[in-house]
């Protein structure tokens, strides 16, 4: 999701990579989830994203479409994010004590919270979002740490990767021509990546990047 704020507005001035210490512990989160409310349609979700929730949760996409996820509208793209509900709008997978059910395979962005990505060109850095966590007390982690995931290399270039494809559609979506195919692209966007079950005894990421090559030659053609 694109935001027309500058960085200085947001941050502490400062850019991060993997392997650098940033005050973004939060200690668990212990008595407080503030930041799994009112973040309308914000939490967008990836490709992996919705795989491991599917995995995760033995229900198949479209039936996650049907509950706590929903589509909407980002970038020009139809894409899914986390749906917040009820007169505190919290996020389908709070608990009634306020804690995570999907903690384990909870999304890329609840993961990296509170820090964000700043992309330039085809590289990302990681920022910290001065504003947006109410805990007061953080600790120094490790960036890596807290992503969270068995290969940070590997999930960086998938986060790269994917990234890219979603501006080149943007750029074709802008275009008189995409602009006509618009329901068709993010159709076929949704299916490819998000619909298709992807095989479970295989790693996600090849199967990512065969499909990402098989949309690009699919866009080339239209």
């Amino acid at each position: 999701m694109k935001r027309k704020v500058s960085l200085e507005e947001i941050s502490d001035g400062r850019l991060y990579e993997r392997n650098d210490m940033v005050k973004a512990g939060c200690g668990g989160c212990e008595g407080c989830s503030a930041c799994c409310h009112h973040m309308g349609k914000s939490v967008i979700l990836d490709p992996l994203d919705l795989h491991r929730l599917s995995v995760g949760l033995g229900m198949e996409a479209a039936r996650l479409l049907e509950g706590p996820v929903e589509l909407s509208v980002t970038d020009g793209m139809v894409l899914p994010n986390l749906k917040m509900d009820g007169k505190e709008e919290g996020c389908r997978f709070l608990s009634e004590e306020g804690r995570c059910r999907v903690h384990t395979f909870r999304p890329g962005l609840c993961r990296l919270f509170p820090l964000g990505r700043y992309y330039e060109g085809e590289r990302f850095w990681y920022f910290l979002q001065v504003h947006e966590c109410r805990k007061k007390d953080r600790t120094k982690v490790k960036v890596s740490r807290c992503l969270d995931v068995p290969d940070v290399p590997a999930y960086e270039a998938y986060i790269s990767r994917w990234h890219g494809f979603l501006l080149a559609v943007q750029e074709i979506l802008e275009t008189p021509e995409g602009k006509e195919k618009a329901k068709e692209i993010n159709v076929a966007v949704l299916h490819t990546f998000y619909l298709t079950p992807y095989e479970e005894d295989r790693e996600f990421y090849p199967q990512f990047y065969e499909r990402t090559a098989q949309m690009e030659t699919w866009l080339k053609a239209l």
